[in-house]
């Protein structure tokens, strides 16, 4: 990649490359209802709304290590099972610092905030693929986001 390219990357910001039409849940949502909507949507997440505001994310590993693991049915709410540690990034972030976010807590998608803490969208690791042309950046963070177990430390 040219200086040039490099550099013109590296001041996109996170509204520029983030997914928009984001479906949500909220905690009173059923596992059912969120699993259709990851479903239909071909998503491993849900962000959880309240009150306008980002409380926490539920992933499809929530779902099986939460839930169906501890012998939970699908009429178990989404508030029981949710990731409540939220990592975010602001709208106005550079990508390179949501890229750096996602290799330092391990995980594959980072929900985007504006300044009020309300959900404006959320950036992937596909949607960073998409937009960037520094393939060796993208490798570094893939290798460092599947080689942890920061999932599993997790209470």
């Amino acid at each position: 990649m040219s200086e040039k390219n490099f550099s013109e990357n590296a001041r996109k910001k996170c509204r520029e490359i983030m997914t928009r039409n984001v479906k949500t849940a909220n905690r009173e949502t059923s596992l059912r209802d969120v699993a259709v909507l990851m479903r239909e949507g071909d998503m491993g997440a849900v962000p959880v709304i309240e009150n306008g505001k980002l409380v926490g994310i539920v992933t499809d590993r929530d779902i099986v290590v939460r839930a169906v693991a501890e012998g939970k049915d699908f009429s178990t709410v989404v508030g029981e099972v949710m990731t409540t540690e939220i990592f975010a990034s602001k709208e106005n972030d550079f990508v390179f610092e949501a890229i750096r976010l996602m290799g330092d807590k391990q995980v594959r998608r980072i929900p985007v905030i504006n300044d009020e803490s309300e959900l404006v969208g959320i950036i992937a690791m596909a949607d960073v693929a998409l937009e960037t042309e520094d393939e060796r950046e993208i490798a570094e963070t893939l290798e460092e986001i599947s080689s942890g177990s920061a999932f599993w430390r997790k209470g």
